[in-house]
């Protein structure tokens, strides 16, 4: 097989490597379609703690071509297609055994991350993949490969609204029109919640409006909090979810949000600078901040359900796909600051 391997900062070569052999309990799955995000980016420029030389690609989906001898039937053949969980976890500690394995405490230290003696990564960005059939989800062959491949991106989504317990109703600002953040919004409205959206790209604020956002902002042409609690009957939004990379923009979050609101911080920051906060608000306004990071699989499985039953237009977030072949040109399109999904496909 083929893997797109990087050697370090912007060093992509096309390497074979020697097909995957499967265990009983694994099934041989032939990668089709893979979405790149921020942290491919960051992998690609250099701006990581992750070891090189990697194969990264965590978005992907694919088709089962070969099972192990303990597979059950009922449940995957060859011709399936399937997703896989891609966080690493063990199993066994208080996160993993508390449904939330994207905490696990294992995460980090694992090889998909760090590997001194060998290649790190995730491997969607290769041909043929060896999963074990407890990380597999399974899709109608109805639905493509590219909307399949929205299925990690969704689930860190859903995991972020789950969390936040929106009621019907209620006011919910998400910052960042990105992909992140459209999902957000369209996964907020089929909470019932009215979306406001601060985003300072024209084409953007449009495209959220299209995807069914109730009301769009530029926060750098007016005092933003100010015109969020004009739109909210002065007390500003009940949930405000951080899509952003941006330490400044995290502490503008906490100010649009209503005294006992929440404020998600659902994007890791870049610089990870720290950020003052005024803990004398957050105790006397009951401010709730909280963080959320990757999706369980949980929200993993609704993910799917949301994709698979056509509850989601994701089509106007794809926004370019290129040949694994020509992965240096899909990696230098997703740089690009106004792009939205750039996805690889493979033969």
């Amino acid at each position: 097989m083929q893997a797109v391997l990087e050697n370090g900062p912007k060093q992509i070569e096309i390497k074979s490597f020697p097909d995957p052999v499967i265990q009983g309990d694994e099934i041989l799955m032939k990668i089709r379609a893979n979405g790149l995000c921020q942290n491919d980016v960051r992998d690609y420029t250099g701006d990581t703690k992750w070891t090189y030389p990697r194969v990264g690609g965590h978005e992907f989906s694919g088709e089962i071509i070969a099972v192990g001898n303990a597979v059950n039937p009922k449940h995957f053949q060859v011709g399936d297609h399937v997703v896989k969980y891609i966080l690493p976890n063990c199993g066994e500690c208080y996160y993993c055994k508390t449904g939330r394995p994207n905490l696990c405490t294992e995460i980090y230290s694992s090889p998909t991350f760090h590997n001194d003696y060998g290649i790190s990564g995730f491997w969607g960005m290769s041909q043929l993949m060896a999963v074990k059939t407890t990380d597999l989800f399974k899709y109608p062959h109805t639905t493509s490969f590219l909307d399949m491949a929205f299925t990690e991106p969704l689930g860190c989504v859903i995991n972020s609204v789950e969390r936040a317990n929106v009621q019907l109703g209620q006011d919910a600002l998400v910052i960042g029109g990105g992909v992140m953040g459209l999902l957000h919004v369209m996964t907020l409205k089929l909470k019932g919640a009215r979306v406001l959206v601060s985003e300072p790209n024209e084409n953007r604020r449009r495209l959220a409006l299209e995807l069914g956002a109730d009301f769009v902002f530029d926060p750098m042409q007016k005092d933003p909090v100010a015109l969020v609690k004009n739109e909210t009957d002065g007390r500003g939004a009940d949930v405000v979810f951080n899509t952003t990379a941006v330490p400044a923009i995290a502490k503008q979050a906490i100010a649009f949000t209503a005294n006992g609101g929440q404020t998600f911080m659902f994007s890791s920051m870049h610089p990870d600078d720290p950020v003052s906060i005024d803990l004398g608000a957050v105790h006397a306004h009951e401010k709730f901040i909280k963080g959320t990071v990757s999706p369980t699989r949980e929200t993993y499985f609704r993910a799917t359900q949301l994709i698979s039953k056509k509850a989601l237009n994701l089509r106007p977030l794809l926004d370019k796909t290129f040949p694994y072949t020509d992965a240096e040109s899909a990696f230098q399109y997703a740089m690009l600051p106004e792009t939205l999904k750039t996805m690889v496909t493979f033969d």
